[in-house]
């Protein structure tokens, strides 16, 4: 059996603390959030916790790119990888720490052949819409034109904003937030693609399946077809061989009974 390589073990050994650390990220950013009123103790520790978590994903990339066979080869193909790690690392894109974050849980997740895609859209639903709504809420509930102050104002606008519903009754205002907006709009239209191709796909497959089995049953009917005129062609060839195969019964060399003595005849 042939050993796999070094990059493939470690990838399938980090997966599930990876994911598990990803979720820890989830509950130390969204408590500053949906408690602004919390102790500040408790928000420098949530925010130490996720900068630990970005740098552990931060060191998983660079084991990988260690591990990796070919190096330039990592980097072309991890490149989202690669973004996610540097961008939290500038000053003003500190809340992109997040977005690296989905980045990196996102890249993992489709390495794992046991996790089908419709848990994989399911999942990335679920995080976008989270993680939208913490975002702009951070953001906007400090401006001072922004109508998005309440966690069930951010929830909603995340809603409308993923499907491309925009009923415009809450936007952002902030640069920021409409990156956020961009963001989202994208996510849900390109999420919104990867279902309908899914549902269509499965239909075709079904419609081929069925299409299958019919012409396979059409090709064993076409196959009985001709192995019974094949038989009747034999059956006939048969009977023409034979010498007075339609005669009677006496025309196959049997000997008639002999005829009663006449009366008064020796």
């Amino acid at each position: 059996m042939k050993e796999q390589p070094a990059q493939i073990r470690w990838e399938h050994h980090t997966q599930r603390p990876l994911l598990a650390l990803a979720v820890i990220f989830a509950a130390a950013y969204a408590v500053p959030i949906v408690l602004p009123a919390a102790d500040p103790a408790l928000k420098r520790a949530c925010t130490t916790v996720e900068w630990v978590v970005w740098g552990a994903f931060a060191i998983d990339y660079f084991v990988r790119l260690v591990l990796s066979e070919n190096k330039k080869r990592f980097v072309r193909h991890h490149w989202l990888d690669l973004c996610a790690v540097v961008l939290p690392l500038l000053r003003p894109l500190q809340l992109l720490r997040v977005v690296a974050t989905l980045m990196l849980v996102g890249r993992r997740a489709r390495m794992a052949s046991q996790i089908r895609l419709t848990t994989y859209v399911a999942g990335a639903v679920t995080g976008l819409l989270m993680f939208g709504s913490l975002a702009v809420l951070a953001v906007e509930r400090e401006s001072p034109d922004g109508n998005i102050k309440t966690a069930g104002d951010a929830l909603w606008w995340s809603f409308t904003t993923m499907t491309t519903v925009g009923y415009g009754d809450h936007s952002p205002t902030t640069g920021l937030g409409r990156v956020l907006a961009v963001g989202l709009m994208l996510s849900g239209i390109a999420l919104l693609g990867v279902v309908t191709a899914n549902i269509a796909a499965w239909f075709i497959a079904r419609f081929e399946q069925d299409d299958v089995e019919e012409r396979r049953q059409t090709a064993a009917i076409e196959a009985l077809t001709e192995e019974v005129k094949s038989l009747r062609a034999q059956v006939t060839a048969l009977s023409s061989a034979v010498p007075g195969a339609q005669a009677g019964p006496t025309s196959v060399g049997v000997p008639r009974a002999a005829a009663p003595p006449r009366d008064g005849a020796v």
